[in-house]
């Protein structure tokens, strides 16, 4: 796992907390918060997990809890700890003050990750936009030094809320700013999907949870050289190649997508609509997934989640189980084209690796049976269901 420090700084040592409130798929070993931590360069060194009903509206978990949390930290040396839920500015400022440490959660972590990762002028003002957002409910607490200064005798506040009205303004200002320039971006890219258009482009695009090997998949098919590394949210920003497919006799568009991850901030989703906007004008998905993973049944819906969302739910997809490089010999499927039910509806499914190519002819059969149906009967999802299928 490749972590975001310099090589001069050393990891802040961190504990992580969790609570389950009785929800399916909790994460009890902390393991994609710890990942997510050390990809922004913390140090996990202890985790503390509980159970609760409900969360406590001041502390989250609760005192008893809180104070065994404060021990831990101080025990291994924490100076920071870091929730694997959304905490509201009032548990977050309150659990400051009672662990007497700085509290971070899950939506902050994941904004402070994408805005290291970005590179692209698009991406860089889609994550502006969602960490001003998140910024702008959190006033109060950064400036919580100046609420002492009262006004005085007959008048109501005084310098600090005028500071944090000032501040507001001031945030507000750059989010309509940060807005506009996204406006602008989005009609770029709505120029350039236009213009793929009257090329009569069959538009495909990857999609999937975060470090699926989307971007590894991306570069064995157009041999590119997209970035792509074994860590969280390696790609933030879409790019875009054409695809020769000799099988088909035709080019297709190929565009690679920021991942999914559970518990997306909906700032995020919202910020990134621009770059997600590639799958929802998608022709086809090519929906990879991490098959090594334990947690790919959860991770496969959490992205169906996403694209419900954005109104990308039906779009043809191609199950693509990547990493069969890291599967056991004993769990290889017994062929490497099958069907896969995804929310009720039978679904192409390839298992490949794309960091050694094993299955990737298949794929590209695959794709070229689909792109050859749409020229005959014009692009449309109904259409991919004269794909023929392999056997079960």
């Amino acid at each position: 796992m490749t972590n975001l420090l310099p090589p001069d700084r050393q990891a802040a040592p961190t504990l992580l907390v969790g609570v389950d409130f009785g929800l399916p798929n909790f994460d009890g070993e902390l393991a994609e918060l710890g990942l997510l931590a050390q990809t922004a360069g913390m140090n996990p060194v202890a985790r503390v997990t509980c159970k609760r009903k409900a969360p406590d509206a001041a502390l989250f978990v609760g005192s008893g809890k809180a104070d065994e949390i404060k021990m831990l930290a101080a025990q291994m040396g924490a100076v920071e700890v870091l929730f694997d839920q959304s905490l509201s500015p009032a548990q977050q400022r309150n659990l400051e003050r009672a662990l007497e440490l700085p509290v971070n959660d899950r939506t902050l972590l994941i904004l402070q990750i994408f805005s290291q990762r970005a590179r692209s002028h698009e991406g860089k003002l889609q994550v502006e936009l969602a960490r001003m957002q998140y910024l702008s409910t959190r006033l109060v607490r950064r400036w919580s030094h100046l609420e002492r200064q009262s006004g005085g005798i007959g008048m109501r506040g005084g310098p600090g809320e005028t500071q944090i009205e000032l501040d507001r303004r001031m945030i507000g200002d750059n989010i309509k700013k940060i807005k506009e320039r996204l406006t602008k971006v989005k009609r770029q890219r709505q120029t350039q999907r236009r213009q793929r258009e009257r090329r009569d482009a069959f538009n495909i695009s990857l999609v999937g949870y975060t470090n699926a090997g989307k971007s590894t998949l991306f570069n064995a098919l157009v041999k590119a050289r997209t970035y792509a590394a074994d860590q969280l949210f390696a790609t933030l920003d879409t790019t875009t190649r054409q695809l020769y497919l000799g099988e088909a006799g035709r080019s297709v568009s190929l565009s690679d997508t920021v991942g999914f991850i559970r518990d997306l901030p909906h700032g995020l989703i919202d910020a990134f609509q621009a770059t997600l906007q590639e799958a929802v004008d998608a022709d086809l998905l090519l929906h990879v997934v991490d098959a090594a993973s334990p947690n790919f049944p959860e991770q496969i819906a959490e992205v169906q989640r996403v694209l419900r969302e954005i109104g990308a739910a039906d779009i043809a997809q191609v199950l693509v189980f990547n990493k069969l490089d890291a599967l056991e010999m004993e769990r290889h499927p017994l062929q490497l084209e099958d069907s896969y039910d995804l929310d009720g509806v039978p679904t192409p499914r390839v298992f490949l690796s794309a960091k050694s190519g094993e299955g990737l002819p298949a794929l590209r059969q695959q794709l070229a049976n689909i792109v050859s149906g749409s020229v005959r009967s014009g692009v449309d999802g109904d259409n991919f269901s004269e794909t023929p299928e392999a056997a079960p």
